[in-house]
């Protein structure tokens, strides 16, 4: 048991001991692949996030160790992301106070409180917690996320630099920076060149990856030309193994970080978690999501410690590895192996290559972010959540990139309260030709049954859509006549009632007694009656108040056969049973109401 346990959590055991020989040779080429985008990719990132640039290496080679190690997925690829990197730059330059050292410190903390929410949140099984993120919120979250990275890109692409501290600021300055004669010839064209190349063989499904032969096109000219003194570059790399840089830290910085490392946690691991799902379902793989979450939480912390920063899964680079051939984690662990040898070996490489070309390759990732048609799918399906969406990237480029996932998820609350507060509602008649009760409102010609209401409700009942419920069924009863002695509630959509909602229930009952009118629950679920007893209602609510199904509690109401009052039977269906029911059992049809 205690093996089991211990594999289960440690998938790299399974994975080394059911390797097979005939994925060798594609692991192999799929890391050489993989780490052609890994090397600028990260350095882009750590540039983004306001750090050095062998951050990004950081970053890139040990969590792809510790993921082997842990992770579940056999072919995710973990890494700097293009969504993270604006909140880590956020979070941490303020208290940097531009000291390089510090901000790796911050940085490797930041990465290290974040992989520790994960870690809790996987033993705790808290995965559902990315449900905070609604689809329209994210999308329009992730919409403003790669709009700023664009903008923080642009100046690099044209060869100058311009200080911000909000987009729109950023426009200004590089408008005014084009307007003042800052753009730097060469590197533009570097840059834009970089940007076509990429571009054009992503289009043209190249298997010569765009990012490698933009990179290393720019650095063959940048040398060939001797443009290195005349272009900013990335510089020298410096030499060595990632090594602990957690100095000058203090508990003010816990403080400061808590809110960032939450948000970027959430962010992190619903990306993770839907990348995971997808690339596990292709393969007919499972994934557990818990386990998931503590995979990411353990690979952050590992980075954390090394001189890295906050990581997620790749929705770029995965794809490459799995286009590439690779079959099991020992691809991430190729290109995290190549990574160190190019550390050890060829570090100097880096500074003849352009920055301009760094930013390009950033503003290609940063635009996969960016999803208008996904926008443009949400206003034709619901308005309202095209509006969510919209909100949430006004939000974003207003109060700002940590301040907007605040926003994000109250705007999700706030959208799962509405929809709950104000359900849709519905009576109920019968419809000649049809089977069943069914939604007058969308059948017109449908009839009420005489001296009964039938109402649903299509929401658990709890402090914010009680009184509403009440009001419905009251305005029901009353518009319906004086003649009403039954009122049935369709009880199936109800799936949890609260104490204030109970409170509502109890006045509605009275408020029926007090006129004559007996009160049913039809088709309620076993935990909602238990929970009425629970209330101590059961006294108020006995056995004889809840029906199997709609047209049972109609029988027992007008003491007849599925209600027809004169005493003929009601057949609808053609079965001559007069039951209007083609199955027999008289409920509500599940397929029109």
């Amino acid at each position: 048991m205690a093996a089991k346990l211990w594999r289960g959590w440690v998938p790299g055991i399974d994975t080394a001991l059911s390797y097979q020989r005939s994925w060798l040779v594609s692991d192999i080429r799929a890391g050489i692949v993989l780490t052609t985008l890994l090397i600028p990719v990260g350095i882009g990132y750590a540039e983004v996030a306001g750090l050095p640039p062998e951050a990004g290496l950081y970053a890139t080679i040990i969590p792809a160790f510790a993921y082997a190690v842990f992770g579940p997925s056999r072919i995710l690829v973990l890494g700097p992301d293009s969504a993270l990197a604006p909140i880590i730059a956020v979070a941490i330059m303020p208290l940097a106070l531009g000291d390089s050292a510090r901000a790796v410190a911050l940085a490797g903390l930041l990465a290290i409180m974040v992989g520790l929410i994960l870690l809790v949140g996987g033993v705790l099984r808290l995965g559902f917690v990315t449900d905070l993120l609604s689809k329209p919120i994210r999308v329009g979250y992730l919409n403003a996320l790669g709009l700023l990275v664009i903008i923080s890109q642009v100046p690099a692409l044209l060869g100058f630099s311009v200080k911000t501290e909000s987009p729109f600021t950023g426009v200004v300055g590089i408008v005014g920076g084009i307007g003042a004669g800052k753009v730097d010839l060469p590197a533009t064209l570097i840059g834009l060149g970089s940007l076509v190349v990429i571009i054009v063989l992503s289009w043209r499904r190249s298997r010569v990856p765009g990012v490698l032969a933009a990179v290393v096109g720019s650095m063959l000219l940048t040398a060939i030309l001797g443009l290195q003194n005349d272009v900013p570059v990335v510089g020298a790399m410096p030499r060595g193994f990632p090594a602990p840089a957690l100095g000058s830290l203090q508990w003010a910085d816990v403080a400061a970080l808590v809110l960032p490392a939450f948000g970027i946690a959430l962010i992190a691991f619903a990306d993770t978690a839907v990348l995971s799902r997808t690339f596990a379902a292709r393969r007919g793989e499972n994934v557990s999501g818990s386990r998931e979450m503590s995979a990411i939480g353990l690979s952050n912390i590992a980075g954390g410690l090394f001189g890295g920063f906050p990581v997620s899964a790749s929705s770029s680079r995965t794809p490459v590895a799995e286009r590439a051939g690779a079959q099991s984690q020992l691809t991430t662990v190729v290109g995290a192996l190549l990574i160190v040898v190019f550390m050890l070996f060829a570090p100097g490489l880096t500074a003849y290559l352009p920055s301009a070309a760094i930013a390009a390759v950033v503003i290609v990732a940063a635009a996969g972010l960016v999803d208008v048609r996904g926008f443009l799918a949400l206003l034709k399906m619901s308005t309202s959540d095209a509006l969510l969406s919209l909100a949430s990237f006004i939000a974003v480029l207003v109060v700002g990139v940590i301040e907007g996932i605040g926003v994000a998820i109250i705007l999700s609350l706030g959208a799962f309260v509405s929809h709950a507060w104000r359900p849709y509602r519905a009576e109920l008649g019968r419809v000649r030709g049809l089977r069943g009760y069914h939604d007058l409102s969308r059948h017109p010609e449908g009839e009420r049954l005489t001296g009964i209401v039938i109402v649903r409700f299509d929401a658990p009942l709890f402090f914010a859509n009680g009184g509403i419920f009440d009001d419905y069924i009251r305005a029901t009863v009353t518009a319906a006549g004086d003649d009403i002695h039954t009122v049935i509630l369709a009880a199936e959509p109800i799936t949890e009632i609260d104490t204030t909602a109970v409170e509502e229930l109890i006045e509605l009952d009275d408020f029926l007694a007090s006129r004559g009118i007996r009160f049913i629950f039809a088709e309620m679920k076993g935990p909602v009656k238990d929970t009425l007893r629970e209330y101590g209602l059961g006294t108020r609510f006995p056995p004889e108040r809840f029906a199997s199904t709609v047209g049972t509690a109609v029988d027992e109401a007008t003491g007849t056969l599925r209600g027809d009052p004169d005493g003929t039977r009601w057949d609808d269906d053609g079965d001559g049973d007069g039951d209007g029911d083609s199955d027999g059992r008289g409920g509500v049809d599940r397929g029109e109401i």
